[in-house]
């Protein structure tokens, strides 16, 4: 409680940080409660306790997907091998904690209910003595601006915090803040997307590699684009460039191509999915609505893919098995 005290003296209460650490005056609280909770006269307190609780996978999350990056930036890559590993084996003993919920198996309950606030207490202390002092000497305050709107993606186990800023200009967005450090990559050549930065070639790749078909028809009912993969499942050829897709399907199933189209542009549907039997094959076809930022229609993309063996996927598989 000492390192979490003489953080909290000096921190707005909207920096990244402080709320990390209010989240874990949240997470100790609940953990008191959890342990002061009759499982067998008083199930449903205790359940409703325990799912709160789970709620630290967005706590999680934060620091795996914006606070750890952050670190890597600044040569500090110890907290995304050590720490995401015992994220990982509190989330193992949560669902293990579930499944035993669930069951109303109680008769070990207790003991592995107070095993994993063990291991969630020992986690807070690490964070709390080692990985937030450090990443407050490490990132600028132009870092911890930047982190609010992933932060605000992946969410928070309270209410969410206001943007945290350390002056008062207002927020830029990273692509276009001059006083952040350089990427570690030339963006010379490279376009800048909502997230990342990508060259055409680069944009052209992933189109190629993924495993789907992608065809993209504008406001006006043209199709401008389609990838080119590998093997596409309905066959397409550059003569598809710029014609009226109402005239890319065969008068069979015209109707429902037109249909989708009103019904996209007048804003009733936004999606519309179909399954088919090709060559043995089973085949997902979904359209969507493309929007700007001002809900004006913008166009559709249509994409299509062979579901086959994904349908056949059962219970887990987490080992590399190549041969």
């Amino acid at each position: 409680m000492h390192q979490q005290t003489a953080l909290l003296n000096h921190l707005d209460k909207n920096h990244p940080l402080n709320v990390y650490l209010q989240e874990n005056v949240l997470i100790k609280n609940l953990i008191e409660e959890l342990s002061a909770a009759d499982i067998g006269s008083d199930f449903e307190k205790f359940y409703n306790i325990f799912n709160q609780l789970s709620d630290i996978e967005k706590h999680f999350l934060r620091k795996e997907n914006q606070l750890f990056p952050y670190l890597e930036k600044y040569g500090w890559a110890t907290p995304s091998r050590g720490m995401w590993t015992f994220h990982d084996m509190i989330r193992s003993k949560i669902k293990t904690v579930r499944k035993k919920i669930e069951k109303k198996g109680f008769a070990d309950l207790a003991e592995e209910t107070t095993l994993l606030s063990k291991h969630i207490l020992q986690l807070l202390h690490a964070e709390e003595s080692r990985l937030f002092p450090k990443a407050l000497q490490l990132l600028h305050d132009e870092d911890w601006e930047a982190m609010y709107e992933g932060d605000k993606e992946i969410g928070w186990m309270s209410t969410p915090p206001l943007r945290y800023s350390s002056s008062q200009n207002g927020y830029i967005h990273p692509s276009q803040d001059k006083r952040i450090r350089p990427l570690p990559f030339s963006t010379d050549d490279k376009n800048h997307f909502d997230e990342g930065y990508l060259s055409l070639e680069q944009v052209n790749f992933i189109f190629k590699f993924l495993p789907v078909d992608i065809t993209y028809v504008d406001e006006n009912d043209r199709v401008v684009f389609y990838n080119r993969g590998e093997e596409r499942i309905f066959p397409r050829s550059a003569g598809i460039i710029g014609r009226e897709v109402k005239y890319c399907h065969p008068p069979k199933s015209v109707d429902q191509v037109l249909l989708i189209l009103e019904e996209f542009k007048a804003g009733r549907k936004d999606s519309a999915e179909f399954w088919i039997q090709l060559n043995n094959k089973q085949i997902h076809i979904r359209y969507f609505a493309v929007r700007d930022e001002n809900k004006a229609y913008k166009g559709v993309i249509e994409m299509s893919q062979d579901i086959t063996d994904i349908k056949n996927l059962e219970g887990e598989k987490r080992l590399l098995e190549w041969k």
